[in-house]
């Protein structure tokens, strides 16, 4: 919005210019054209405000709906999941159809063997045991 005023602002600063050049229509006879032109524009301004403002009321009304609709279709959709998961079975393939996982059973991990920890050989003798170079 330029110089950072709202619409509003701007209409009622607009408003105010109409309202004192058409009182004082007779001392400004030479911008009568301008004038005309200017009420044309000032009032499809208005027009085009109180539209914007019944669509933003409208727009409120349709989101608060959908959010309503929206809501009860993801209930509705849980328990329509819940009573095919019931009628098919839980691991029939059929699931996928409906866009839900079948069960397939669970992967078990192997268990590997651990190795044995090193075995560290202890000389008997100390004073034999040789300094490694």
């Amino acid at each position: 919005m330029p110089n950072g005023r709202s619409y509003s602002e701007i209409l009622g600063d607009l408003q105010r210019l109409l309202t004192a050049v058409t009182a004082n229509a007779g001392d400004l006879q030479h911008l009568e054209g301008s004038r005309t032109s200017f009420e044309g524009l000032v009032s499809q301004a208005q027009l085009l405000s109180q539209e914007q403002a019944a669509l933003m009321a409208s727009k409120q009304e349709k989101t608060s709906a959908l959010k309503i609709v929206m809501t009860e279709g993801q209930r509705l959709a849980t328990v329509l999941r819940f009573a095919v998961r019931q009628h098919y079975g839980i691991s029939a393939e059929k699931l996928t159809e409906f866009g839900m996982q079948p069960f397939r059973g669970r992967l078990r991990k192997v268990k590997e063997p651990e190795a044995p920890p090193p075995v560290e050989v202890i000389p008997a003798d100390p004073a034999s045991a040789k300094p490694s170079l």
